[in-house]
């Protein structure tokens, strides 16, 4: 790939932890008091603080009003999941240990260590680059964009896997959308008893909506250049049924 490309590599893991925590829904808390699952009820500011909502009656809370004062006293775990079904649909983890805050009926979160796991391995994230990073911009948006792909336009990913190496490909049973940023696509490549992941670089960073759509349209028009006028994925098929 060549230097003027070099931007399209995947996104830092500072970046990659805020997107995972701006969108999880849920999240683990283990402290002194045990371990509680919480849904929908944190929000972040936009230093990466987590501000969380509890009842009264936690041991959440008694933990953290009784812990020493500058130790970690709690440990956050969040999940990133694959908005399309597919197989091991978690595709990282975000781990946060560090003290909570009693604020009203809030305990506010300030992180002393972060650790982002994606399947390659875990990444320890600078606390100053993950207060200072932000969610990639299609994040929120994400789970619909992936959705509708799937669901809407098959047509288009059996297209698009003729942008995906021959080798990539061998013996693929199905092919499904597992993620979108600003950077690229990545296309999940499942076979009959093991998967892999492909990514399929922007020519341009699409930074927000619309700008995705015209990215999605260069990668199909260059699907559509393709020397082969099926997919790659139906040769696959074709092949194994013979």
């Amino acid at each position: 790939m060549g230097d003027s490309h070099s931007w399209a590599a995947m996104p830092a893991a500072a970046e990659r932890a805020r997107s995972v925590l701006a969108t999880a829904w849920s999240c683990a808390v283990t402290a002194s008091g045990g371990r509680e699952e919480f849904v929908g009820a944190h929000t972040v500011d936009g230093d990466g603080r987590v501000v969380l909502r509890v009842p009264g009656n936690s041991a959440l809370l008694t933990a953290a009003i009784c812990a020493p004062r500058g130790e970690p006293s709690a440990v956050l775990e969040f999940a990133d999941v694959a908005p399309v079904p597919v197989r091991h649909r978690v595709r990282a983890r975000l781990r946060l240990a560090g003290w909570f805050t009693p604020e009203g009926d809030r305990l506010a979160f300030r992180a002393t260590r972060v650790v982002f796991t994606p399947p390659t391995g875990a990444v320890v994230v600078a606390l100053d680059e993950f207060s200072q990073a932000r969610p990639d911009p299609l994040a929120a948006a994400e789970a619909r964009l992936l959705t509708h792909l799937a669901d809407a336009h098959p047509d288009a990913l059996e297209r698009l896997t003729r942008l995906v190496p021959p080798d990539s490909l061998h013996g693929a049973v199905r092919v499904q959308p597992l993620a979108v940023d600003r950077h690229g696509l990545t296309l999940r490549v499942e076979r009959a008893r093991a998967h892999g992941d492909v990514r399929l670089p922007f020519h341009a960073p699409a930074d927000d909506v619309g700008r995705l759509t015209e990215r999605m349209h260069v990668l199909l028009s260059q699907a559509a250049a393709a020397s082969c006028p099926r997919s790659a994925l139906q040769r696959q098929r074709a092949d194994g049924d013979g």
